[in-house]
């Protein structure tokens, strides 16, 4: 395998429901540009958030590549679901492409908790990511791979609530902070049962709120602990596939 340099550049974007952040990276996923975020635009639609990301990029330094997290099921670069910004409207499109037309770059688009989860793993074992935001994001990894990516935070957790309804932001505002740590537990030991993981990340803006003890084996990290998952997209052009 050969050594990892620093000679191309990665622009990464990460596409929330409230923000959408973006940094330069090098192959090694360092930062070489400011972390810097704008508003995600009300309405989310794709033209808004296409005008946002030229917007947010317009003054940052040369890159050669491109990597996209996004909220929602993502297929060859097409987006299938996006519950955060309204499926309607997004179902079809095919975000590689336009973004490719917009920054005149290669580009790769997959769910924002897989790119957070590439760059988050140890590499060992079966590795989970969770993300506590806007709604509940989710990336399986098994030796550092993407496992294929599933969307369950809209599986049923109880009789009349998926995932994002029971833990999202806005279960979180109505119940309170108290009541959401108790459905937390309730969510990680499911967690514990379905996929015996040998390692569970936490991650996004409601990440801090947990109140309670985590099992030795579950770590909470931050959203830039994972941005280099941007760099890690790209590996097989960097350092082949051989590992």
């Amino acid at each position: 395998m050969k050594e990892i340099t620093d000679e191309l550049h990665i622009l990464t974007i990460d596409i929330g429901g409230s923000s959408i952040k973006a940094t330069v990276l090098n192959q090694a996923g360092e930062l070489q540009t400011s972390y810097t975020k704008i508003e995600t635009p009300s309405p989310s639609s794709p033209e808004n958030v296409l005008k946002a990301i030229a917007t947010l990029v317009r003054e940052f330094p040369p890159y050669d590549r491109v990597s996209v997290g996004f909220p929602g099921y993502v297929k060859e670069g097409v987006v299938m679901t996006a519950p955060n910004l309204g499926t309607g409207e997004w179902r079809g499109t095919d975000l590689r492409q336009e973004l490719t037309n917009l920054l005149q770059r290669p580009v790769r688009v997959v769910n924002d908790a897989d790119l957070q989860g590439l760059g988050v793993v140890q590499g060992r074992g079966f590795e989970i990511v969770i993300t506590l935001g806007t709604g509940f994001g989710t990336a399986l990894l098994h030796n550092g791979f993407l496992l294929p990516h599933l969307e369950l935070a809209h599986h049923p957790v109880t009789k009349h609530k998926d995932y994002d309804q029971y833990i999202g932001d806005a279960a979180l505002e109505k119940v309170g902070v108290e009541k959401w740590n108790t459905r937390m537990q309730k969510v990680l030991q499911i967690l514990i049962t379905v996929f015996n993981y040998d390692y569970l990340y936490i991650s996004g803006g409601n990440a801090s709120k947990l109140s309670f003890p985590l099992n030795e084996n579950v770590s909470i990290i931050s959203n830039r602990d994972g941005i280099k998952g941007g760099a890690m997209l790209w590996q097989d052009e960097f350092v082949g596939t051989e590992k």
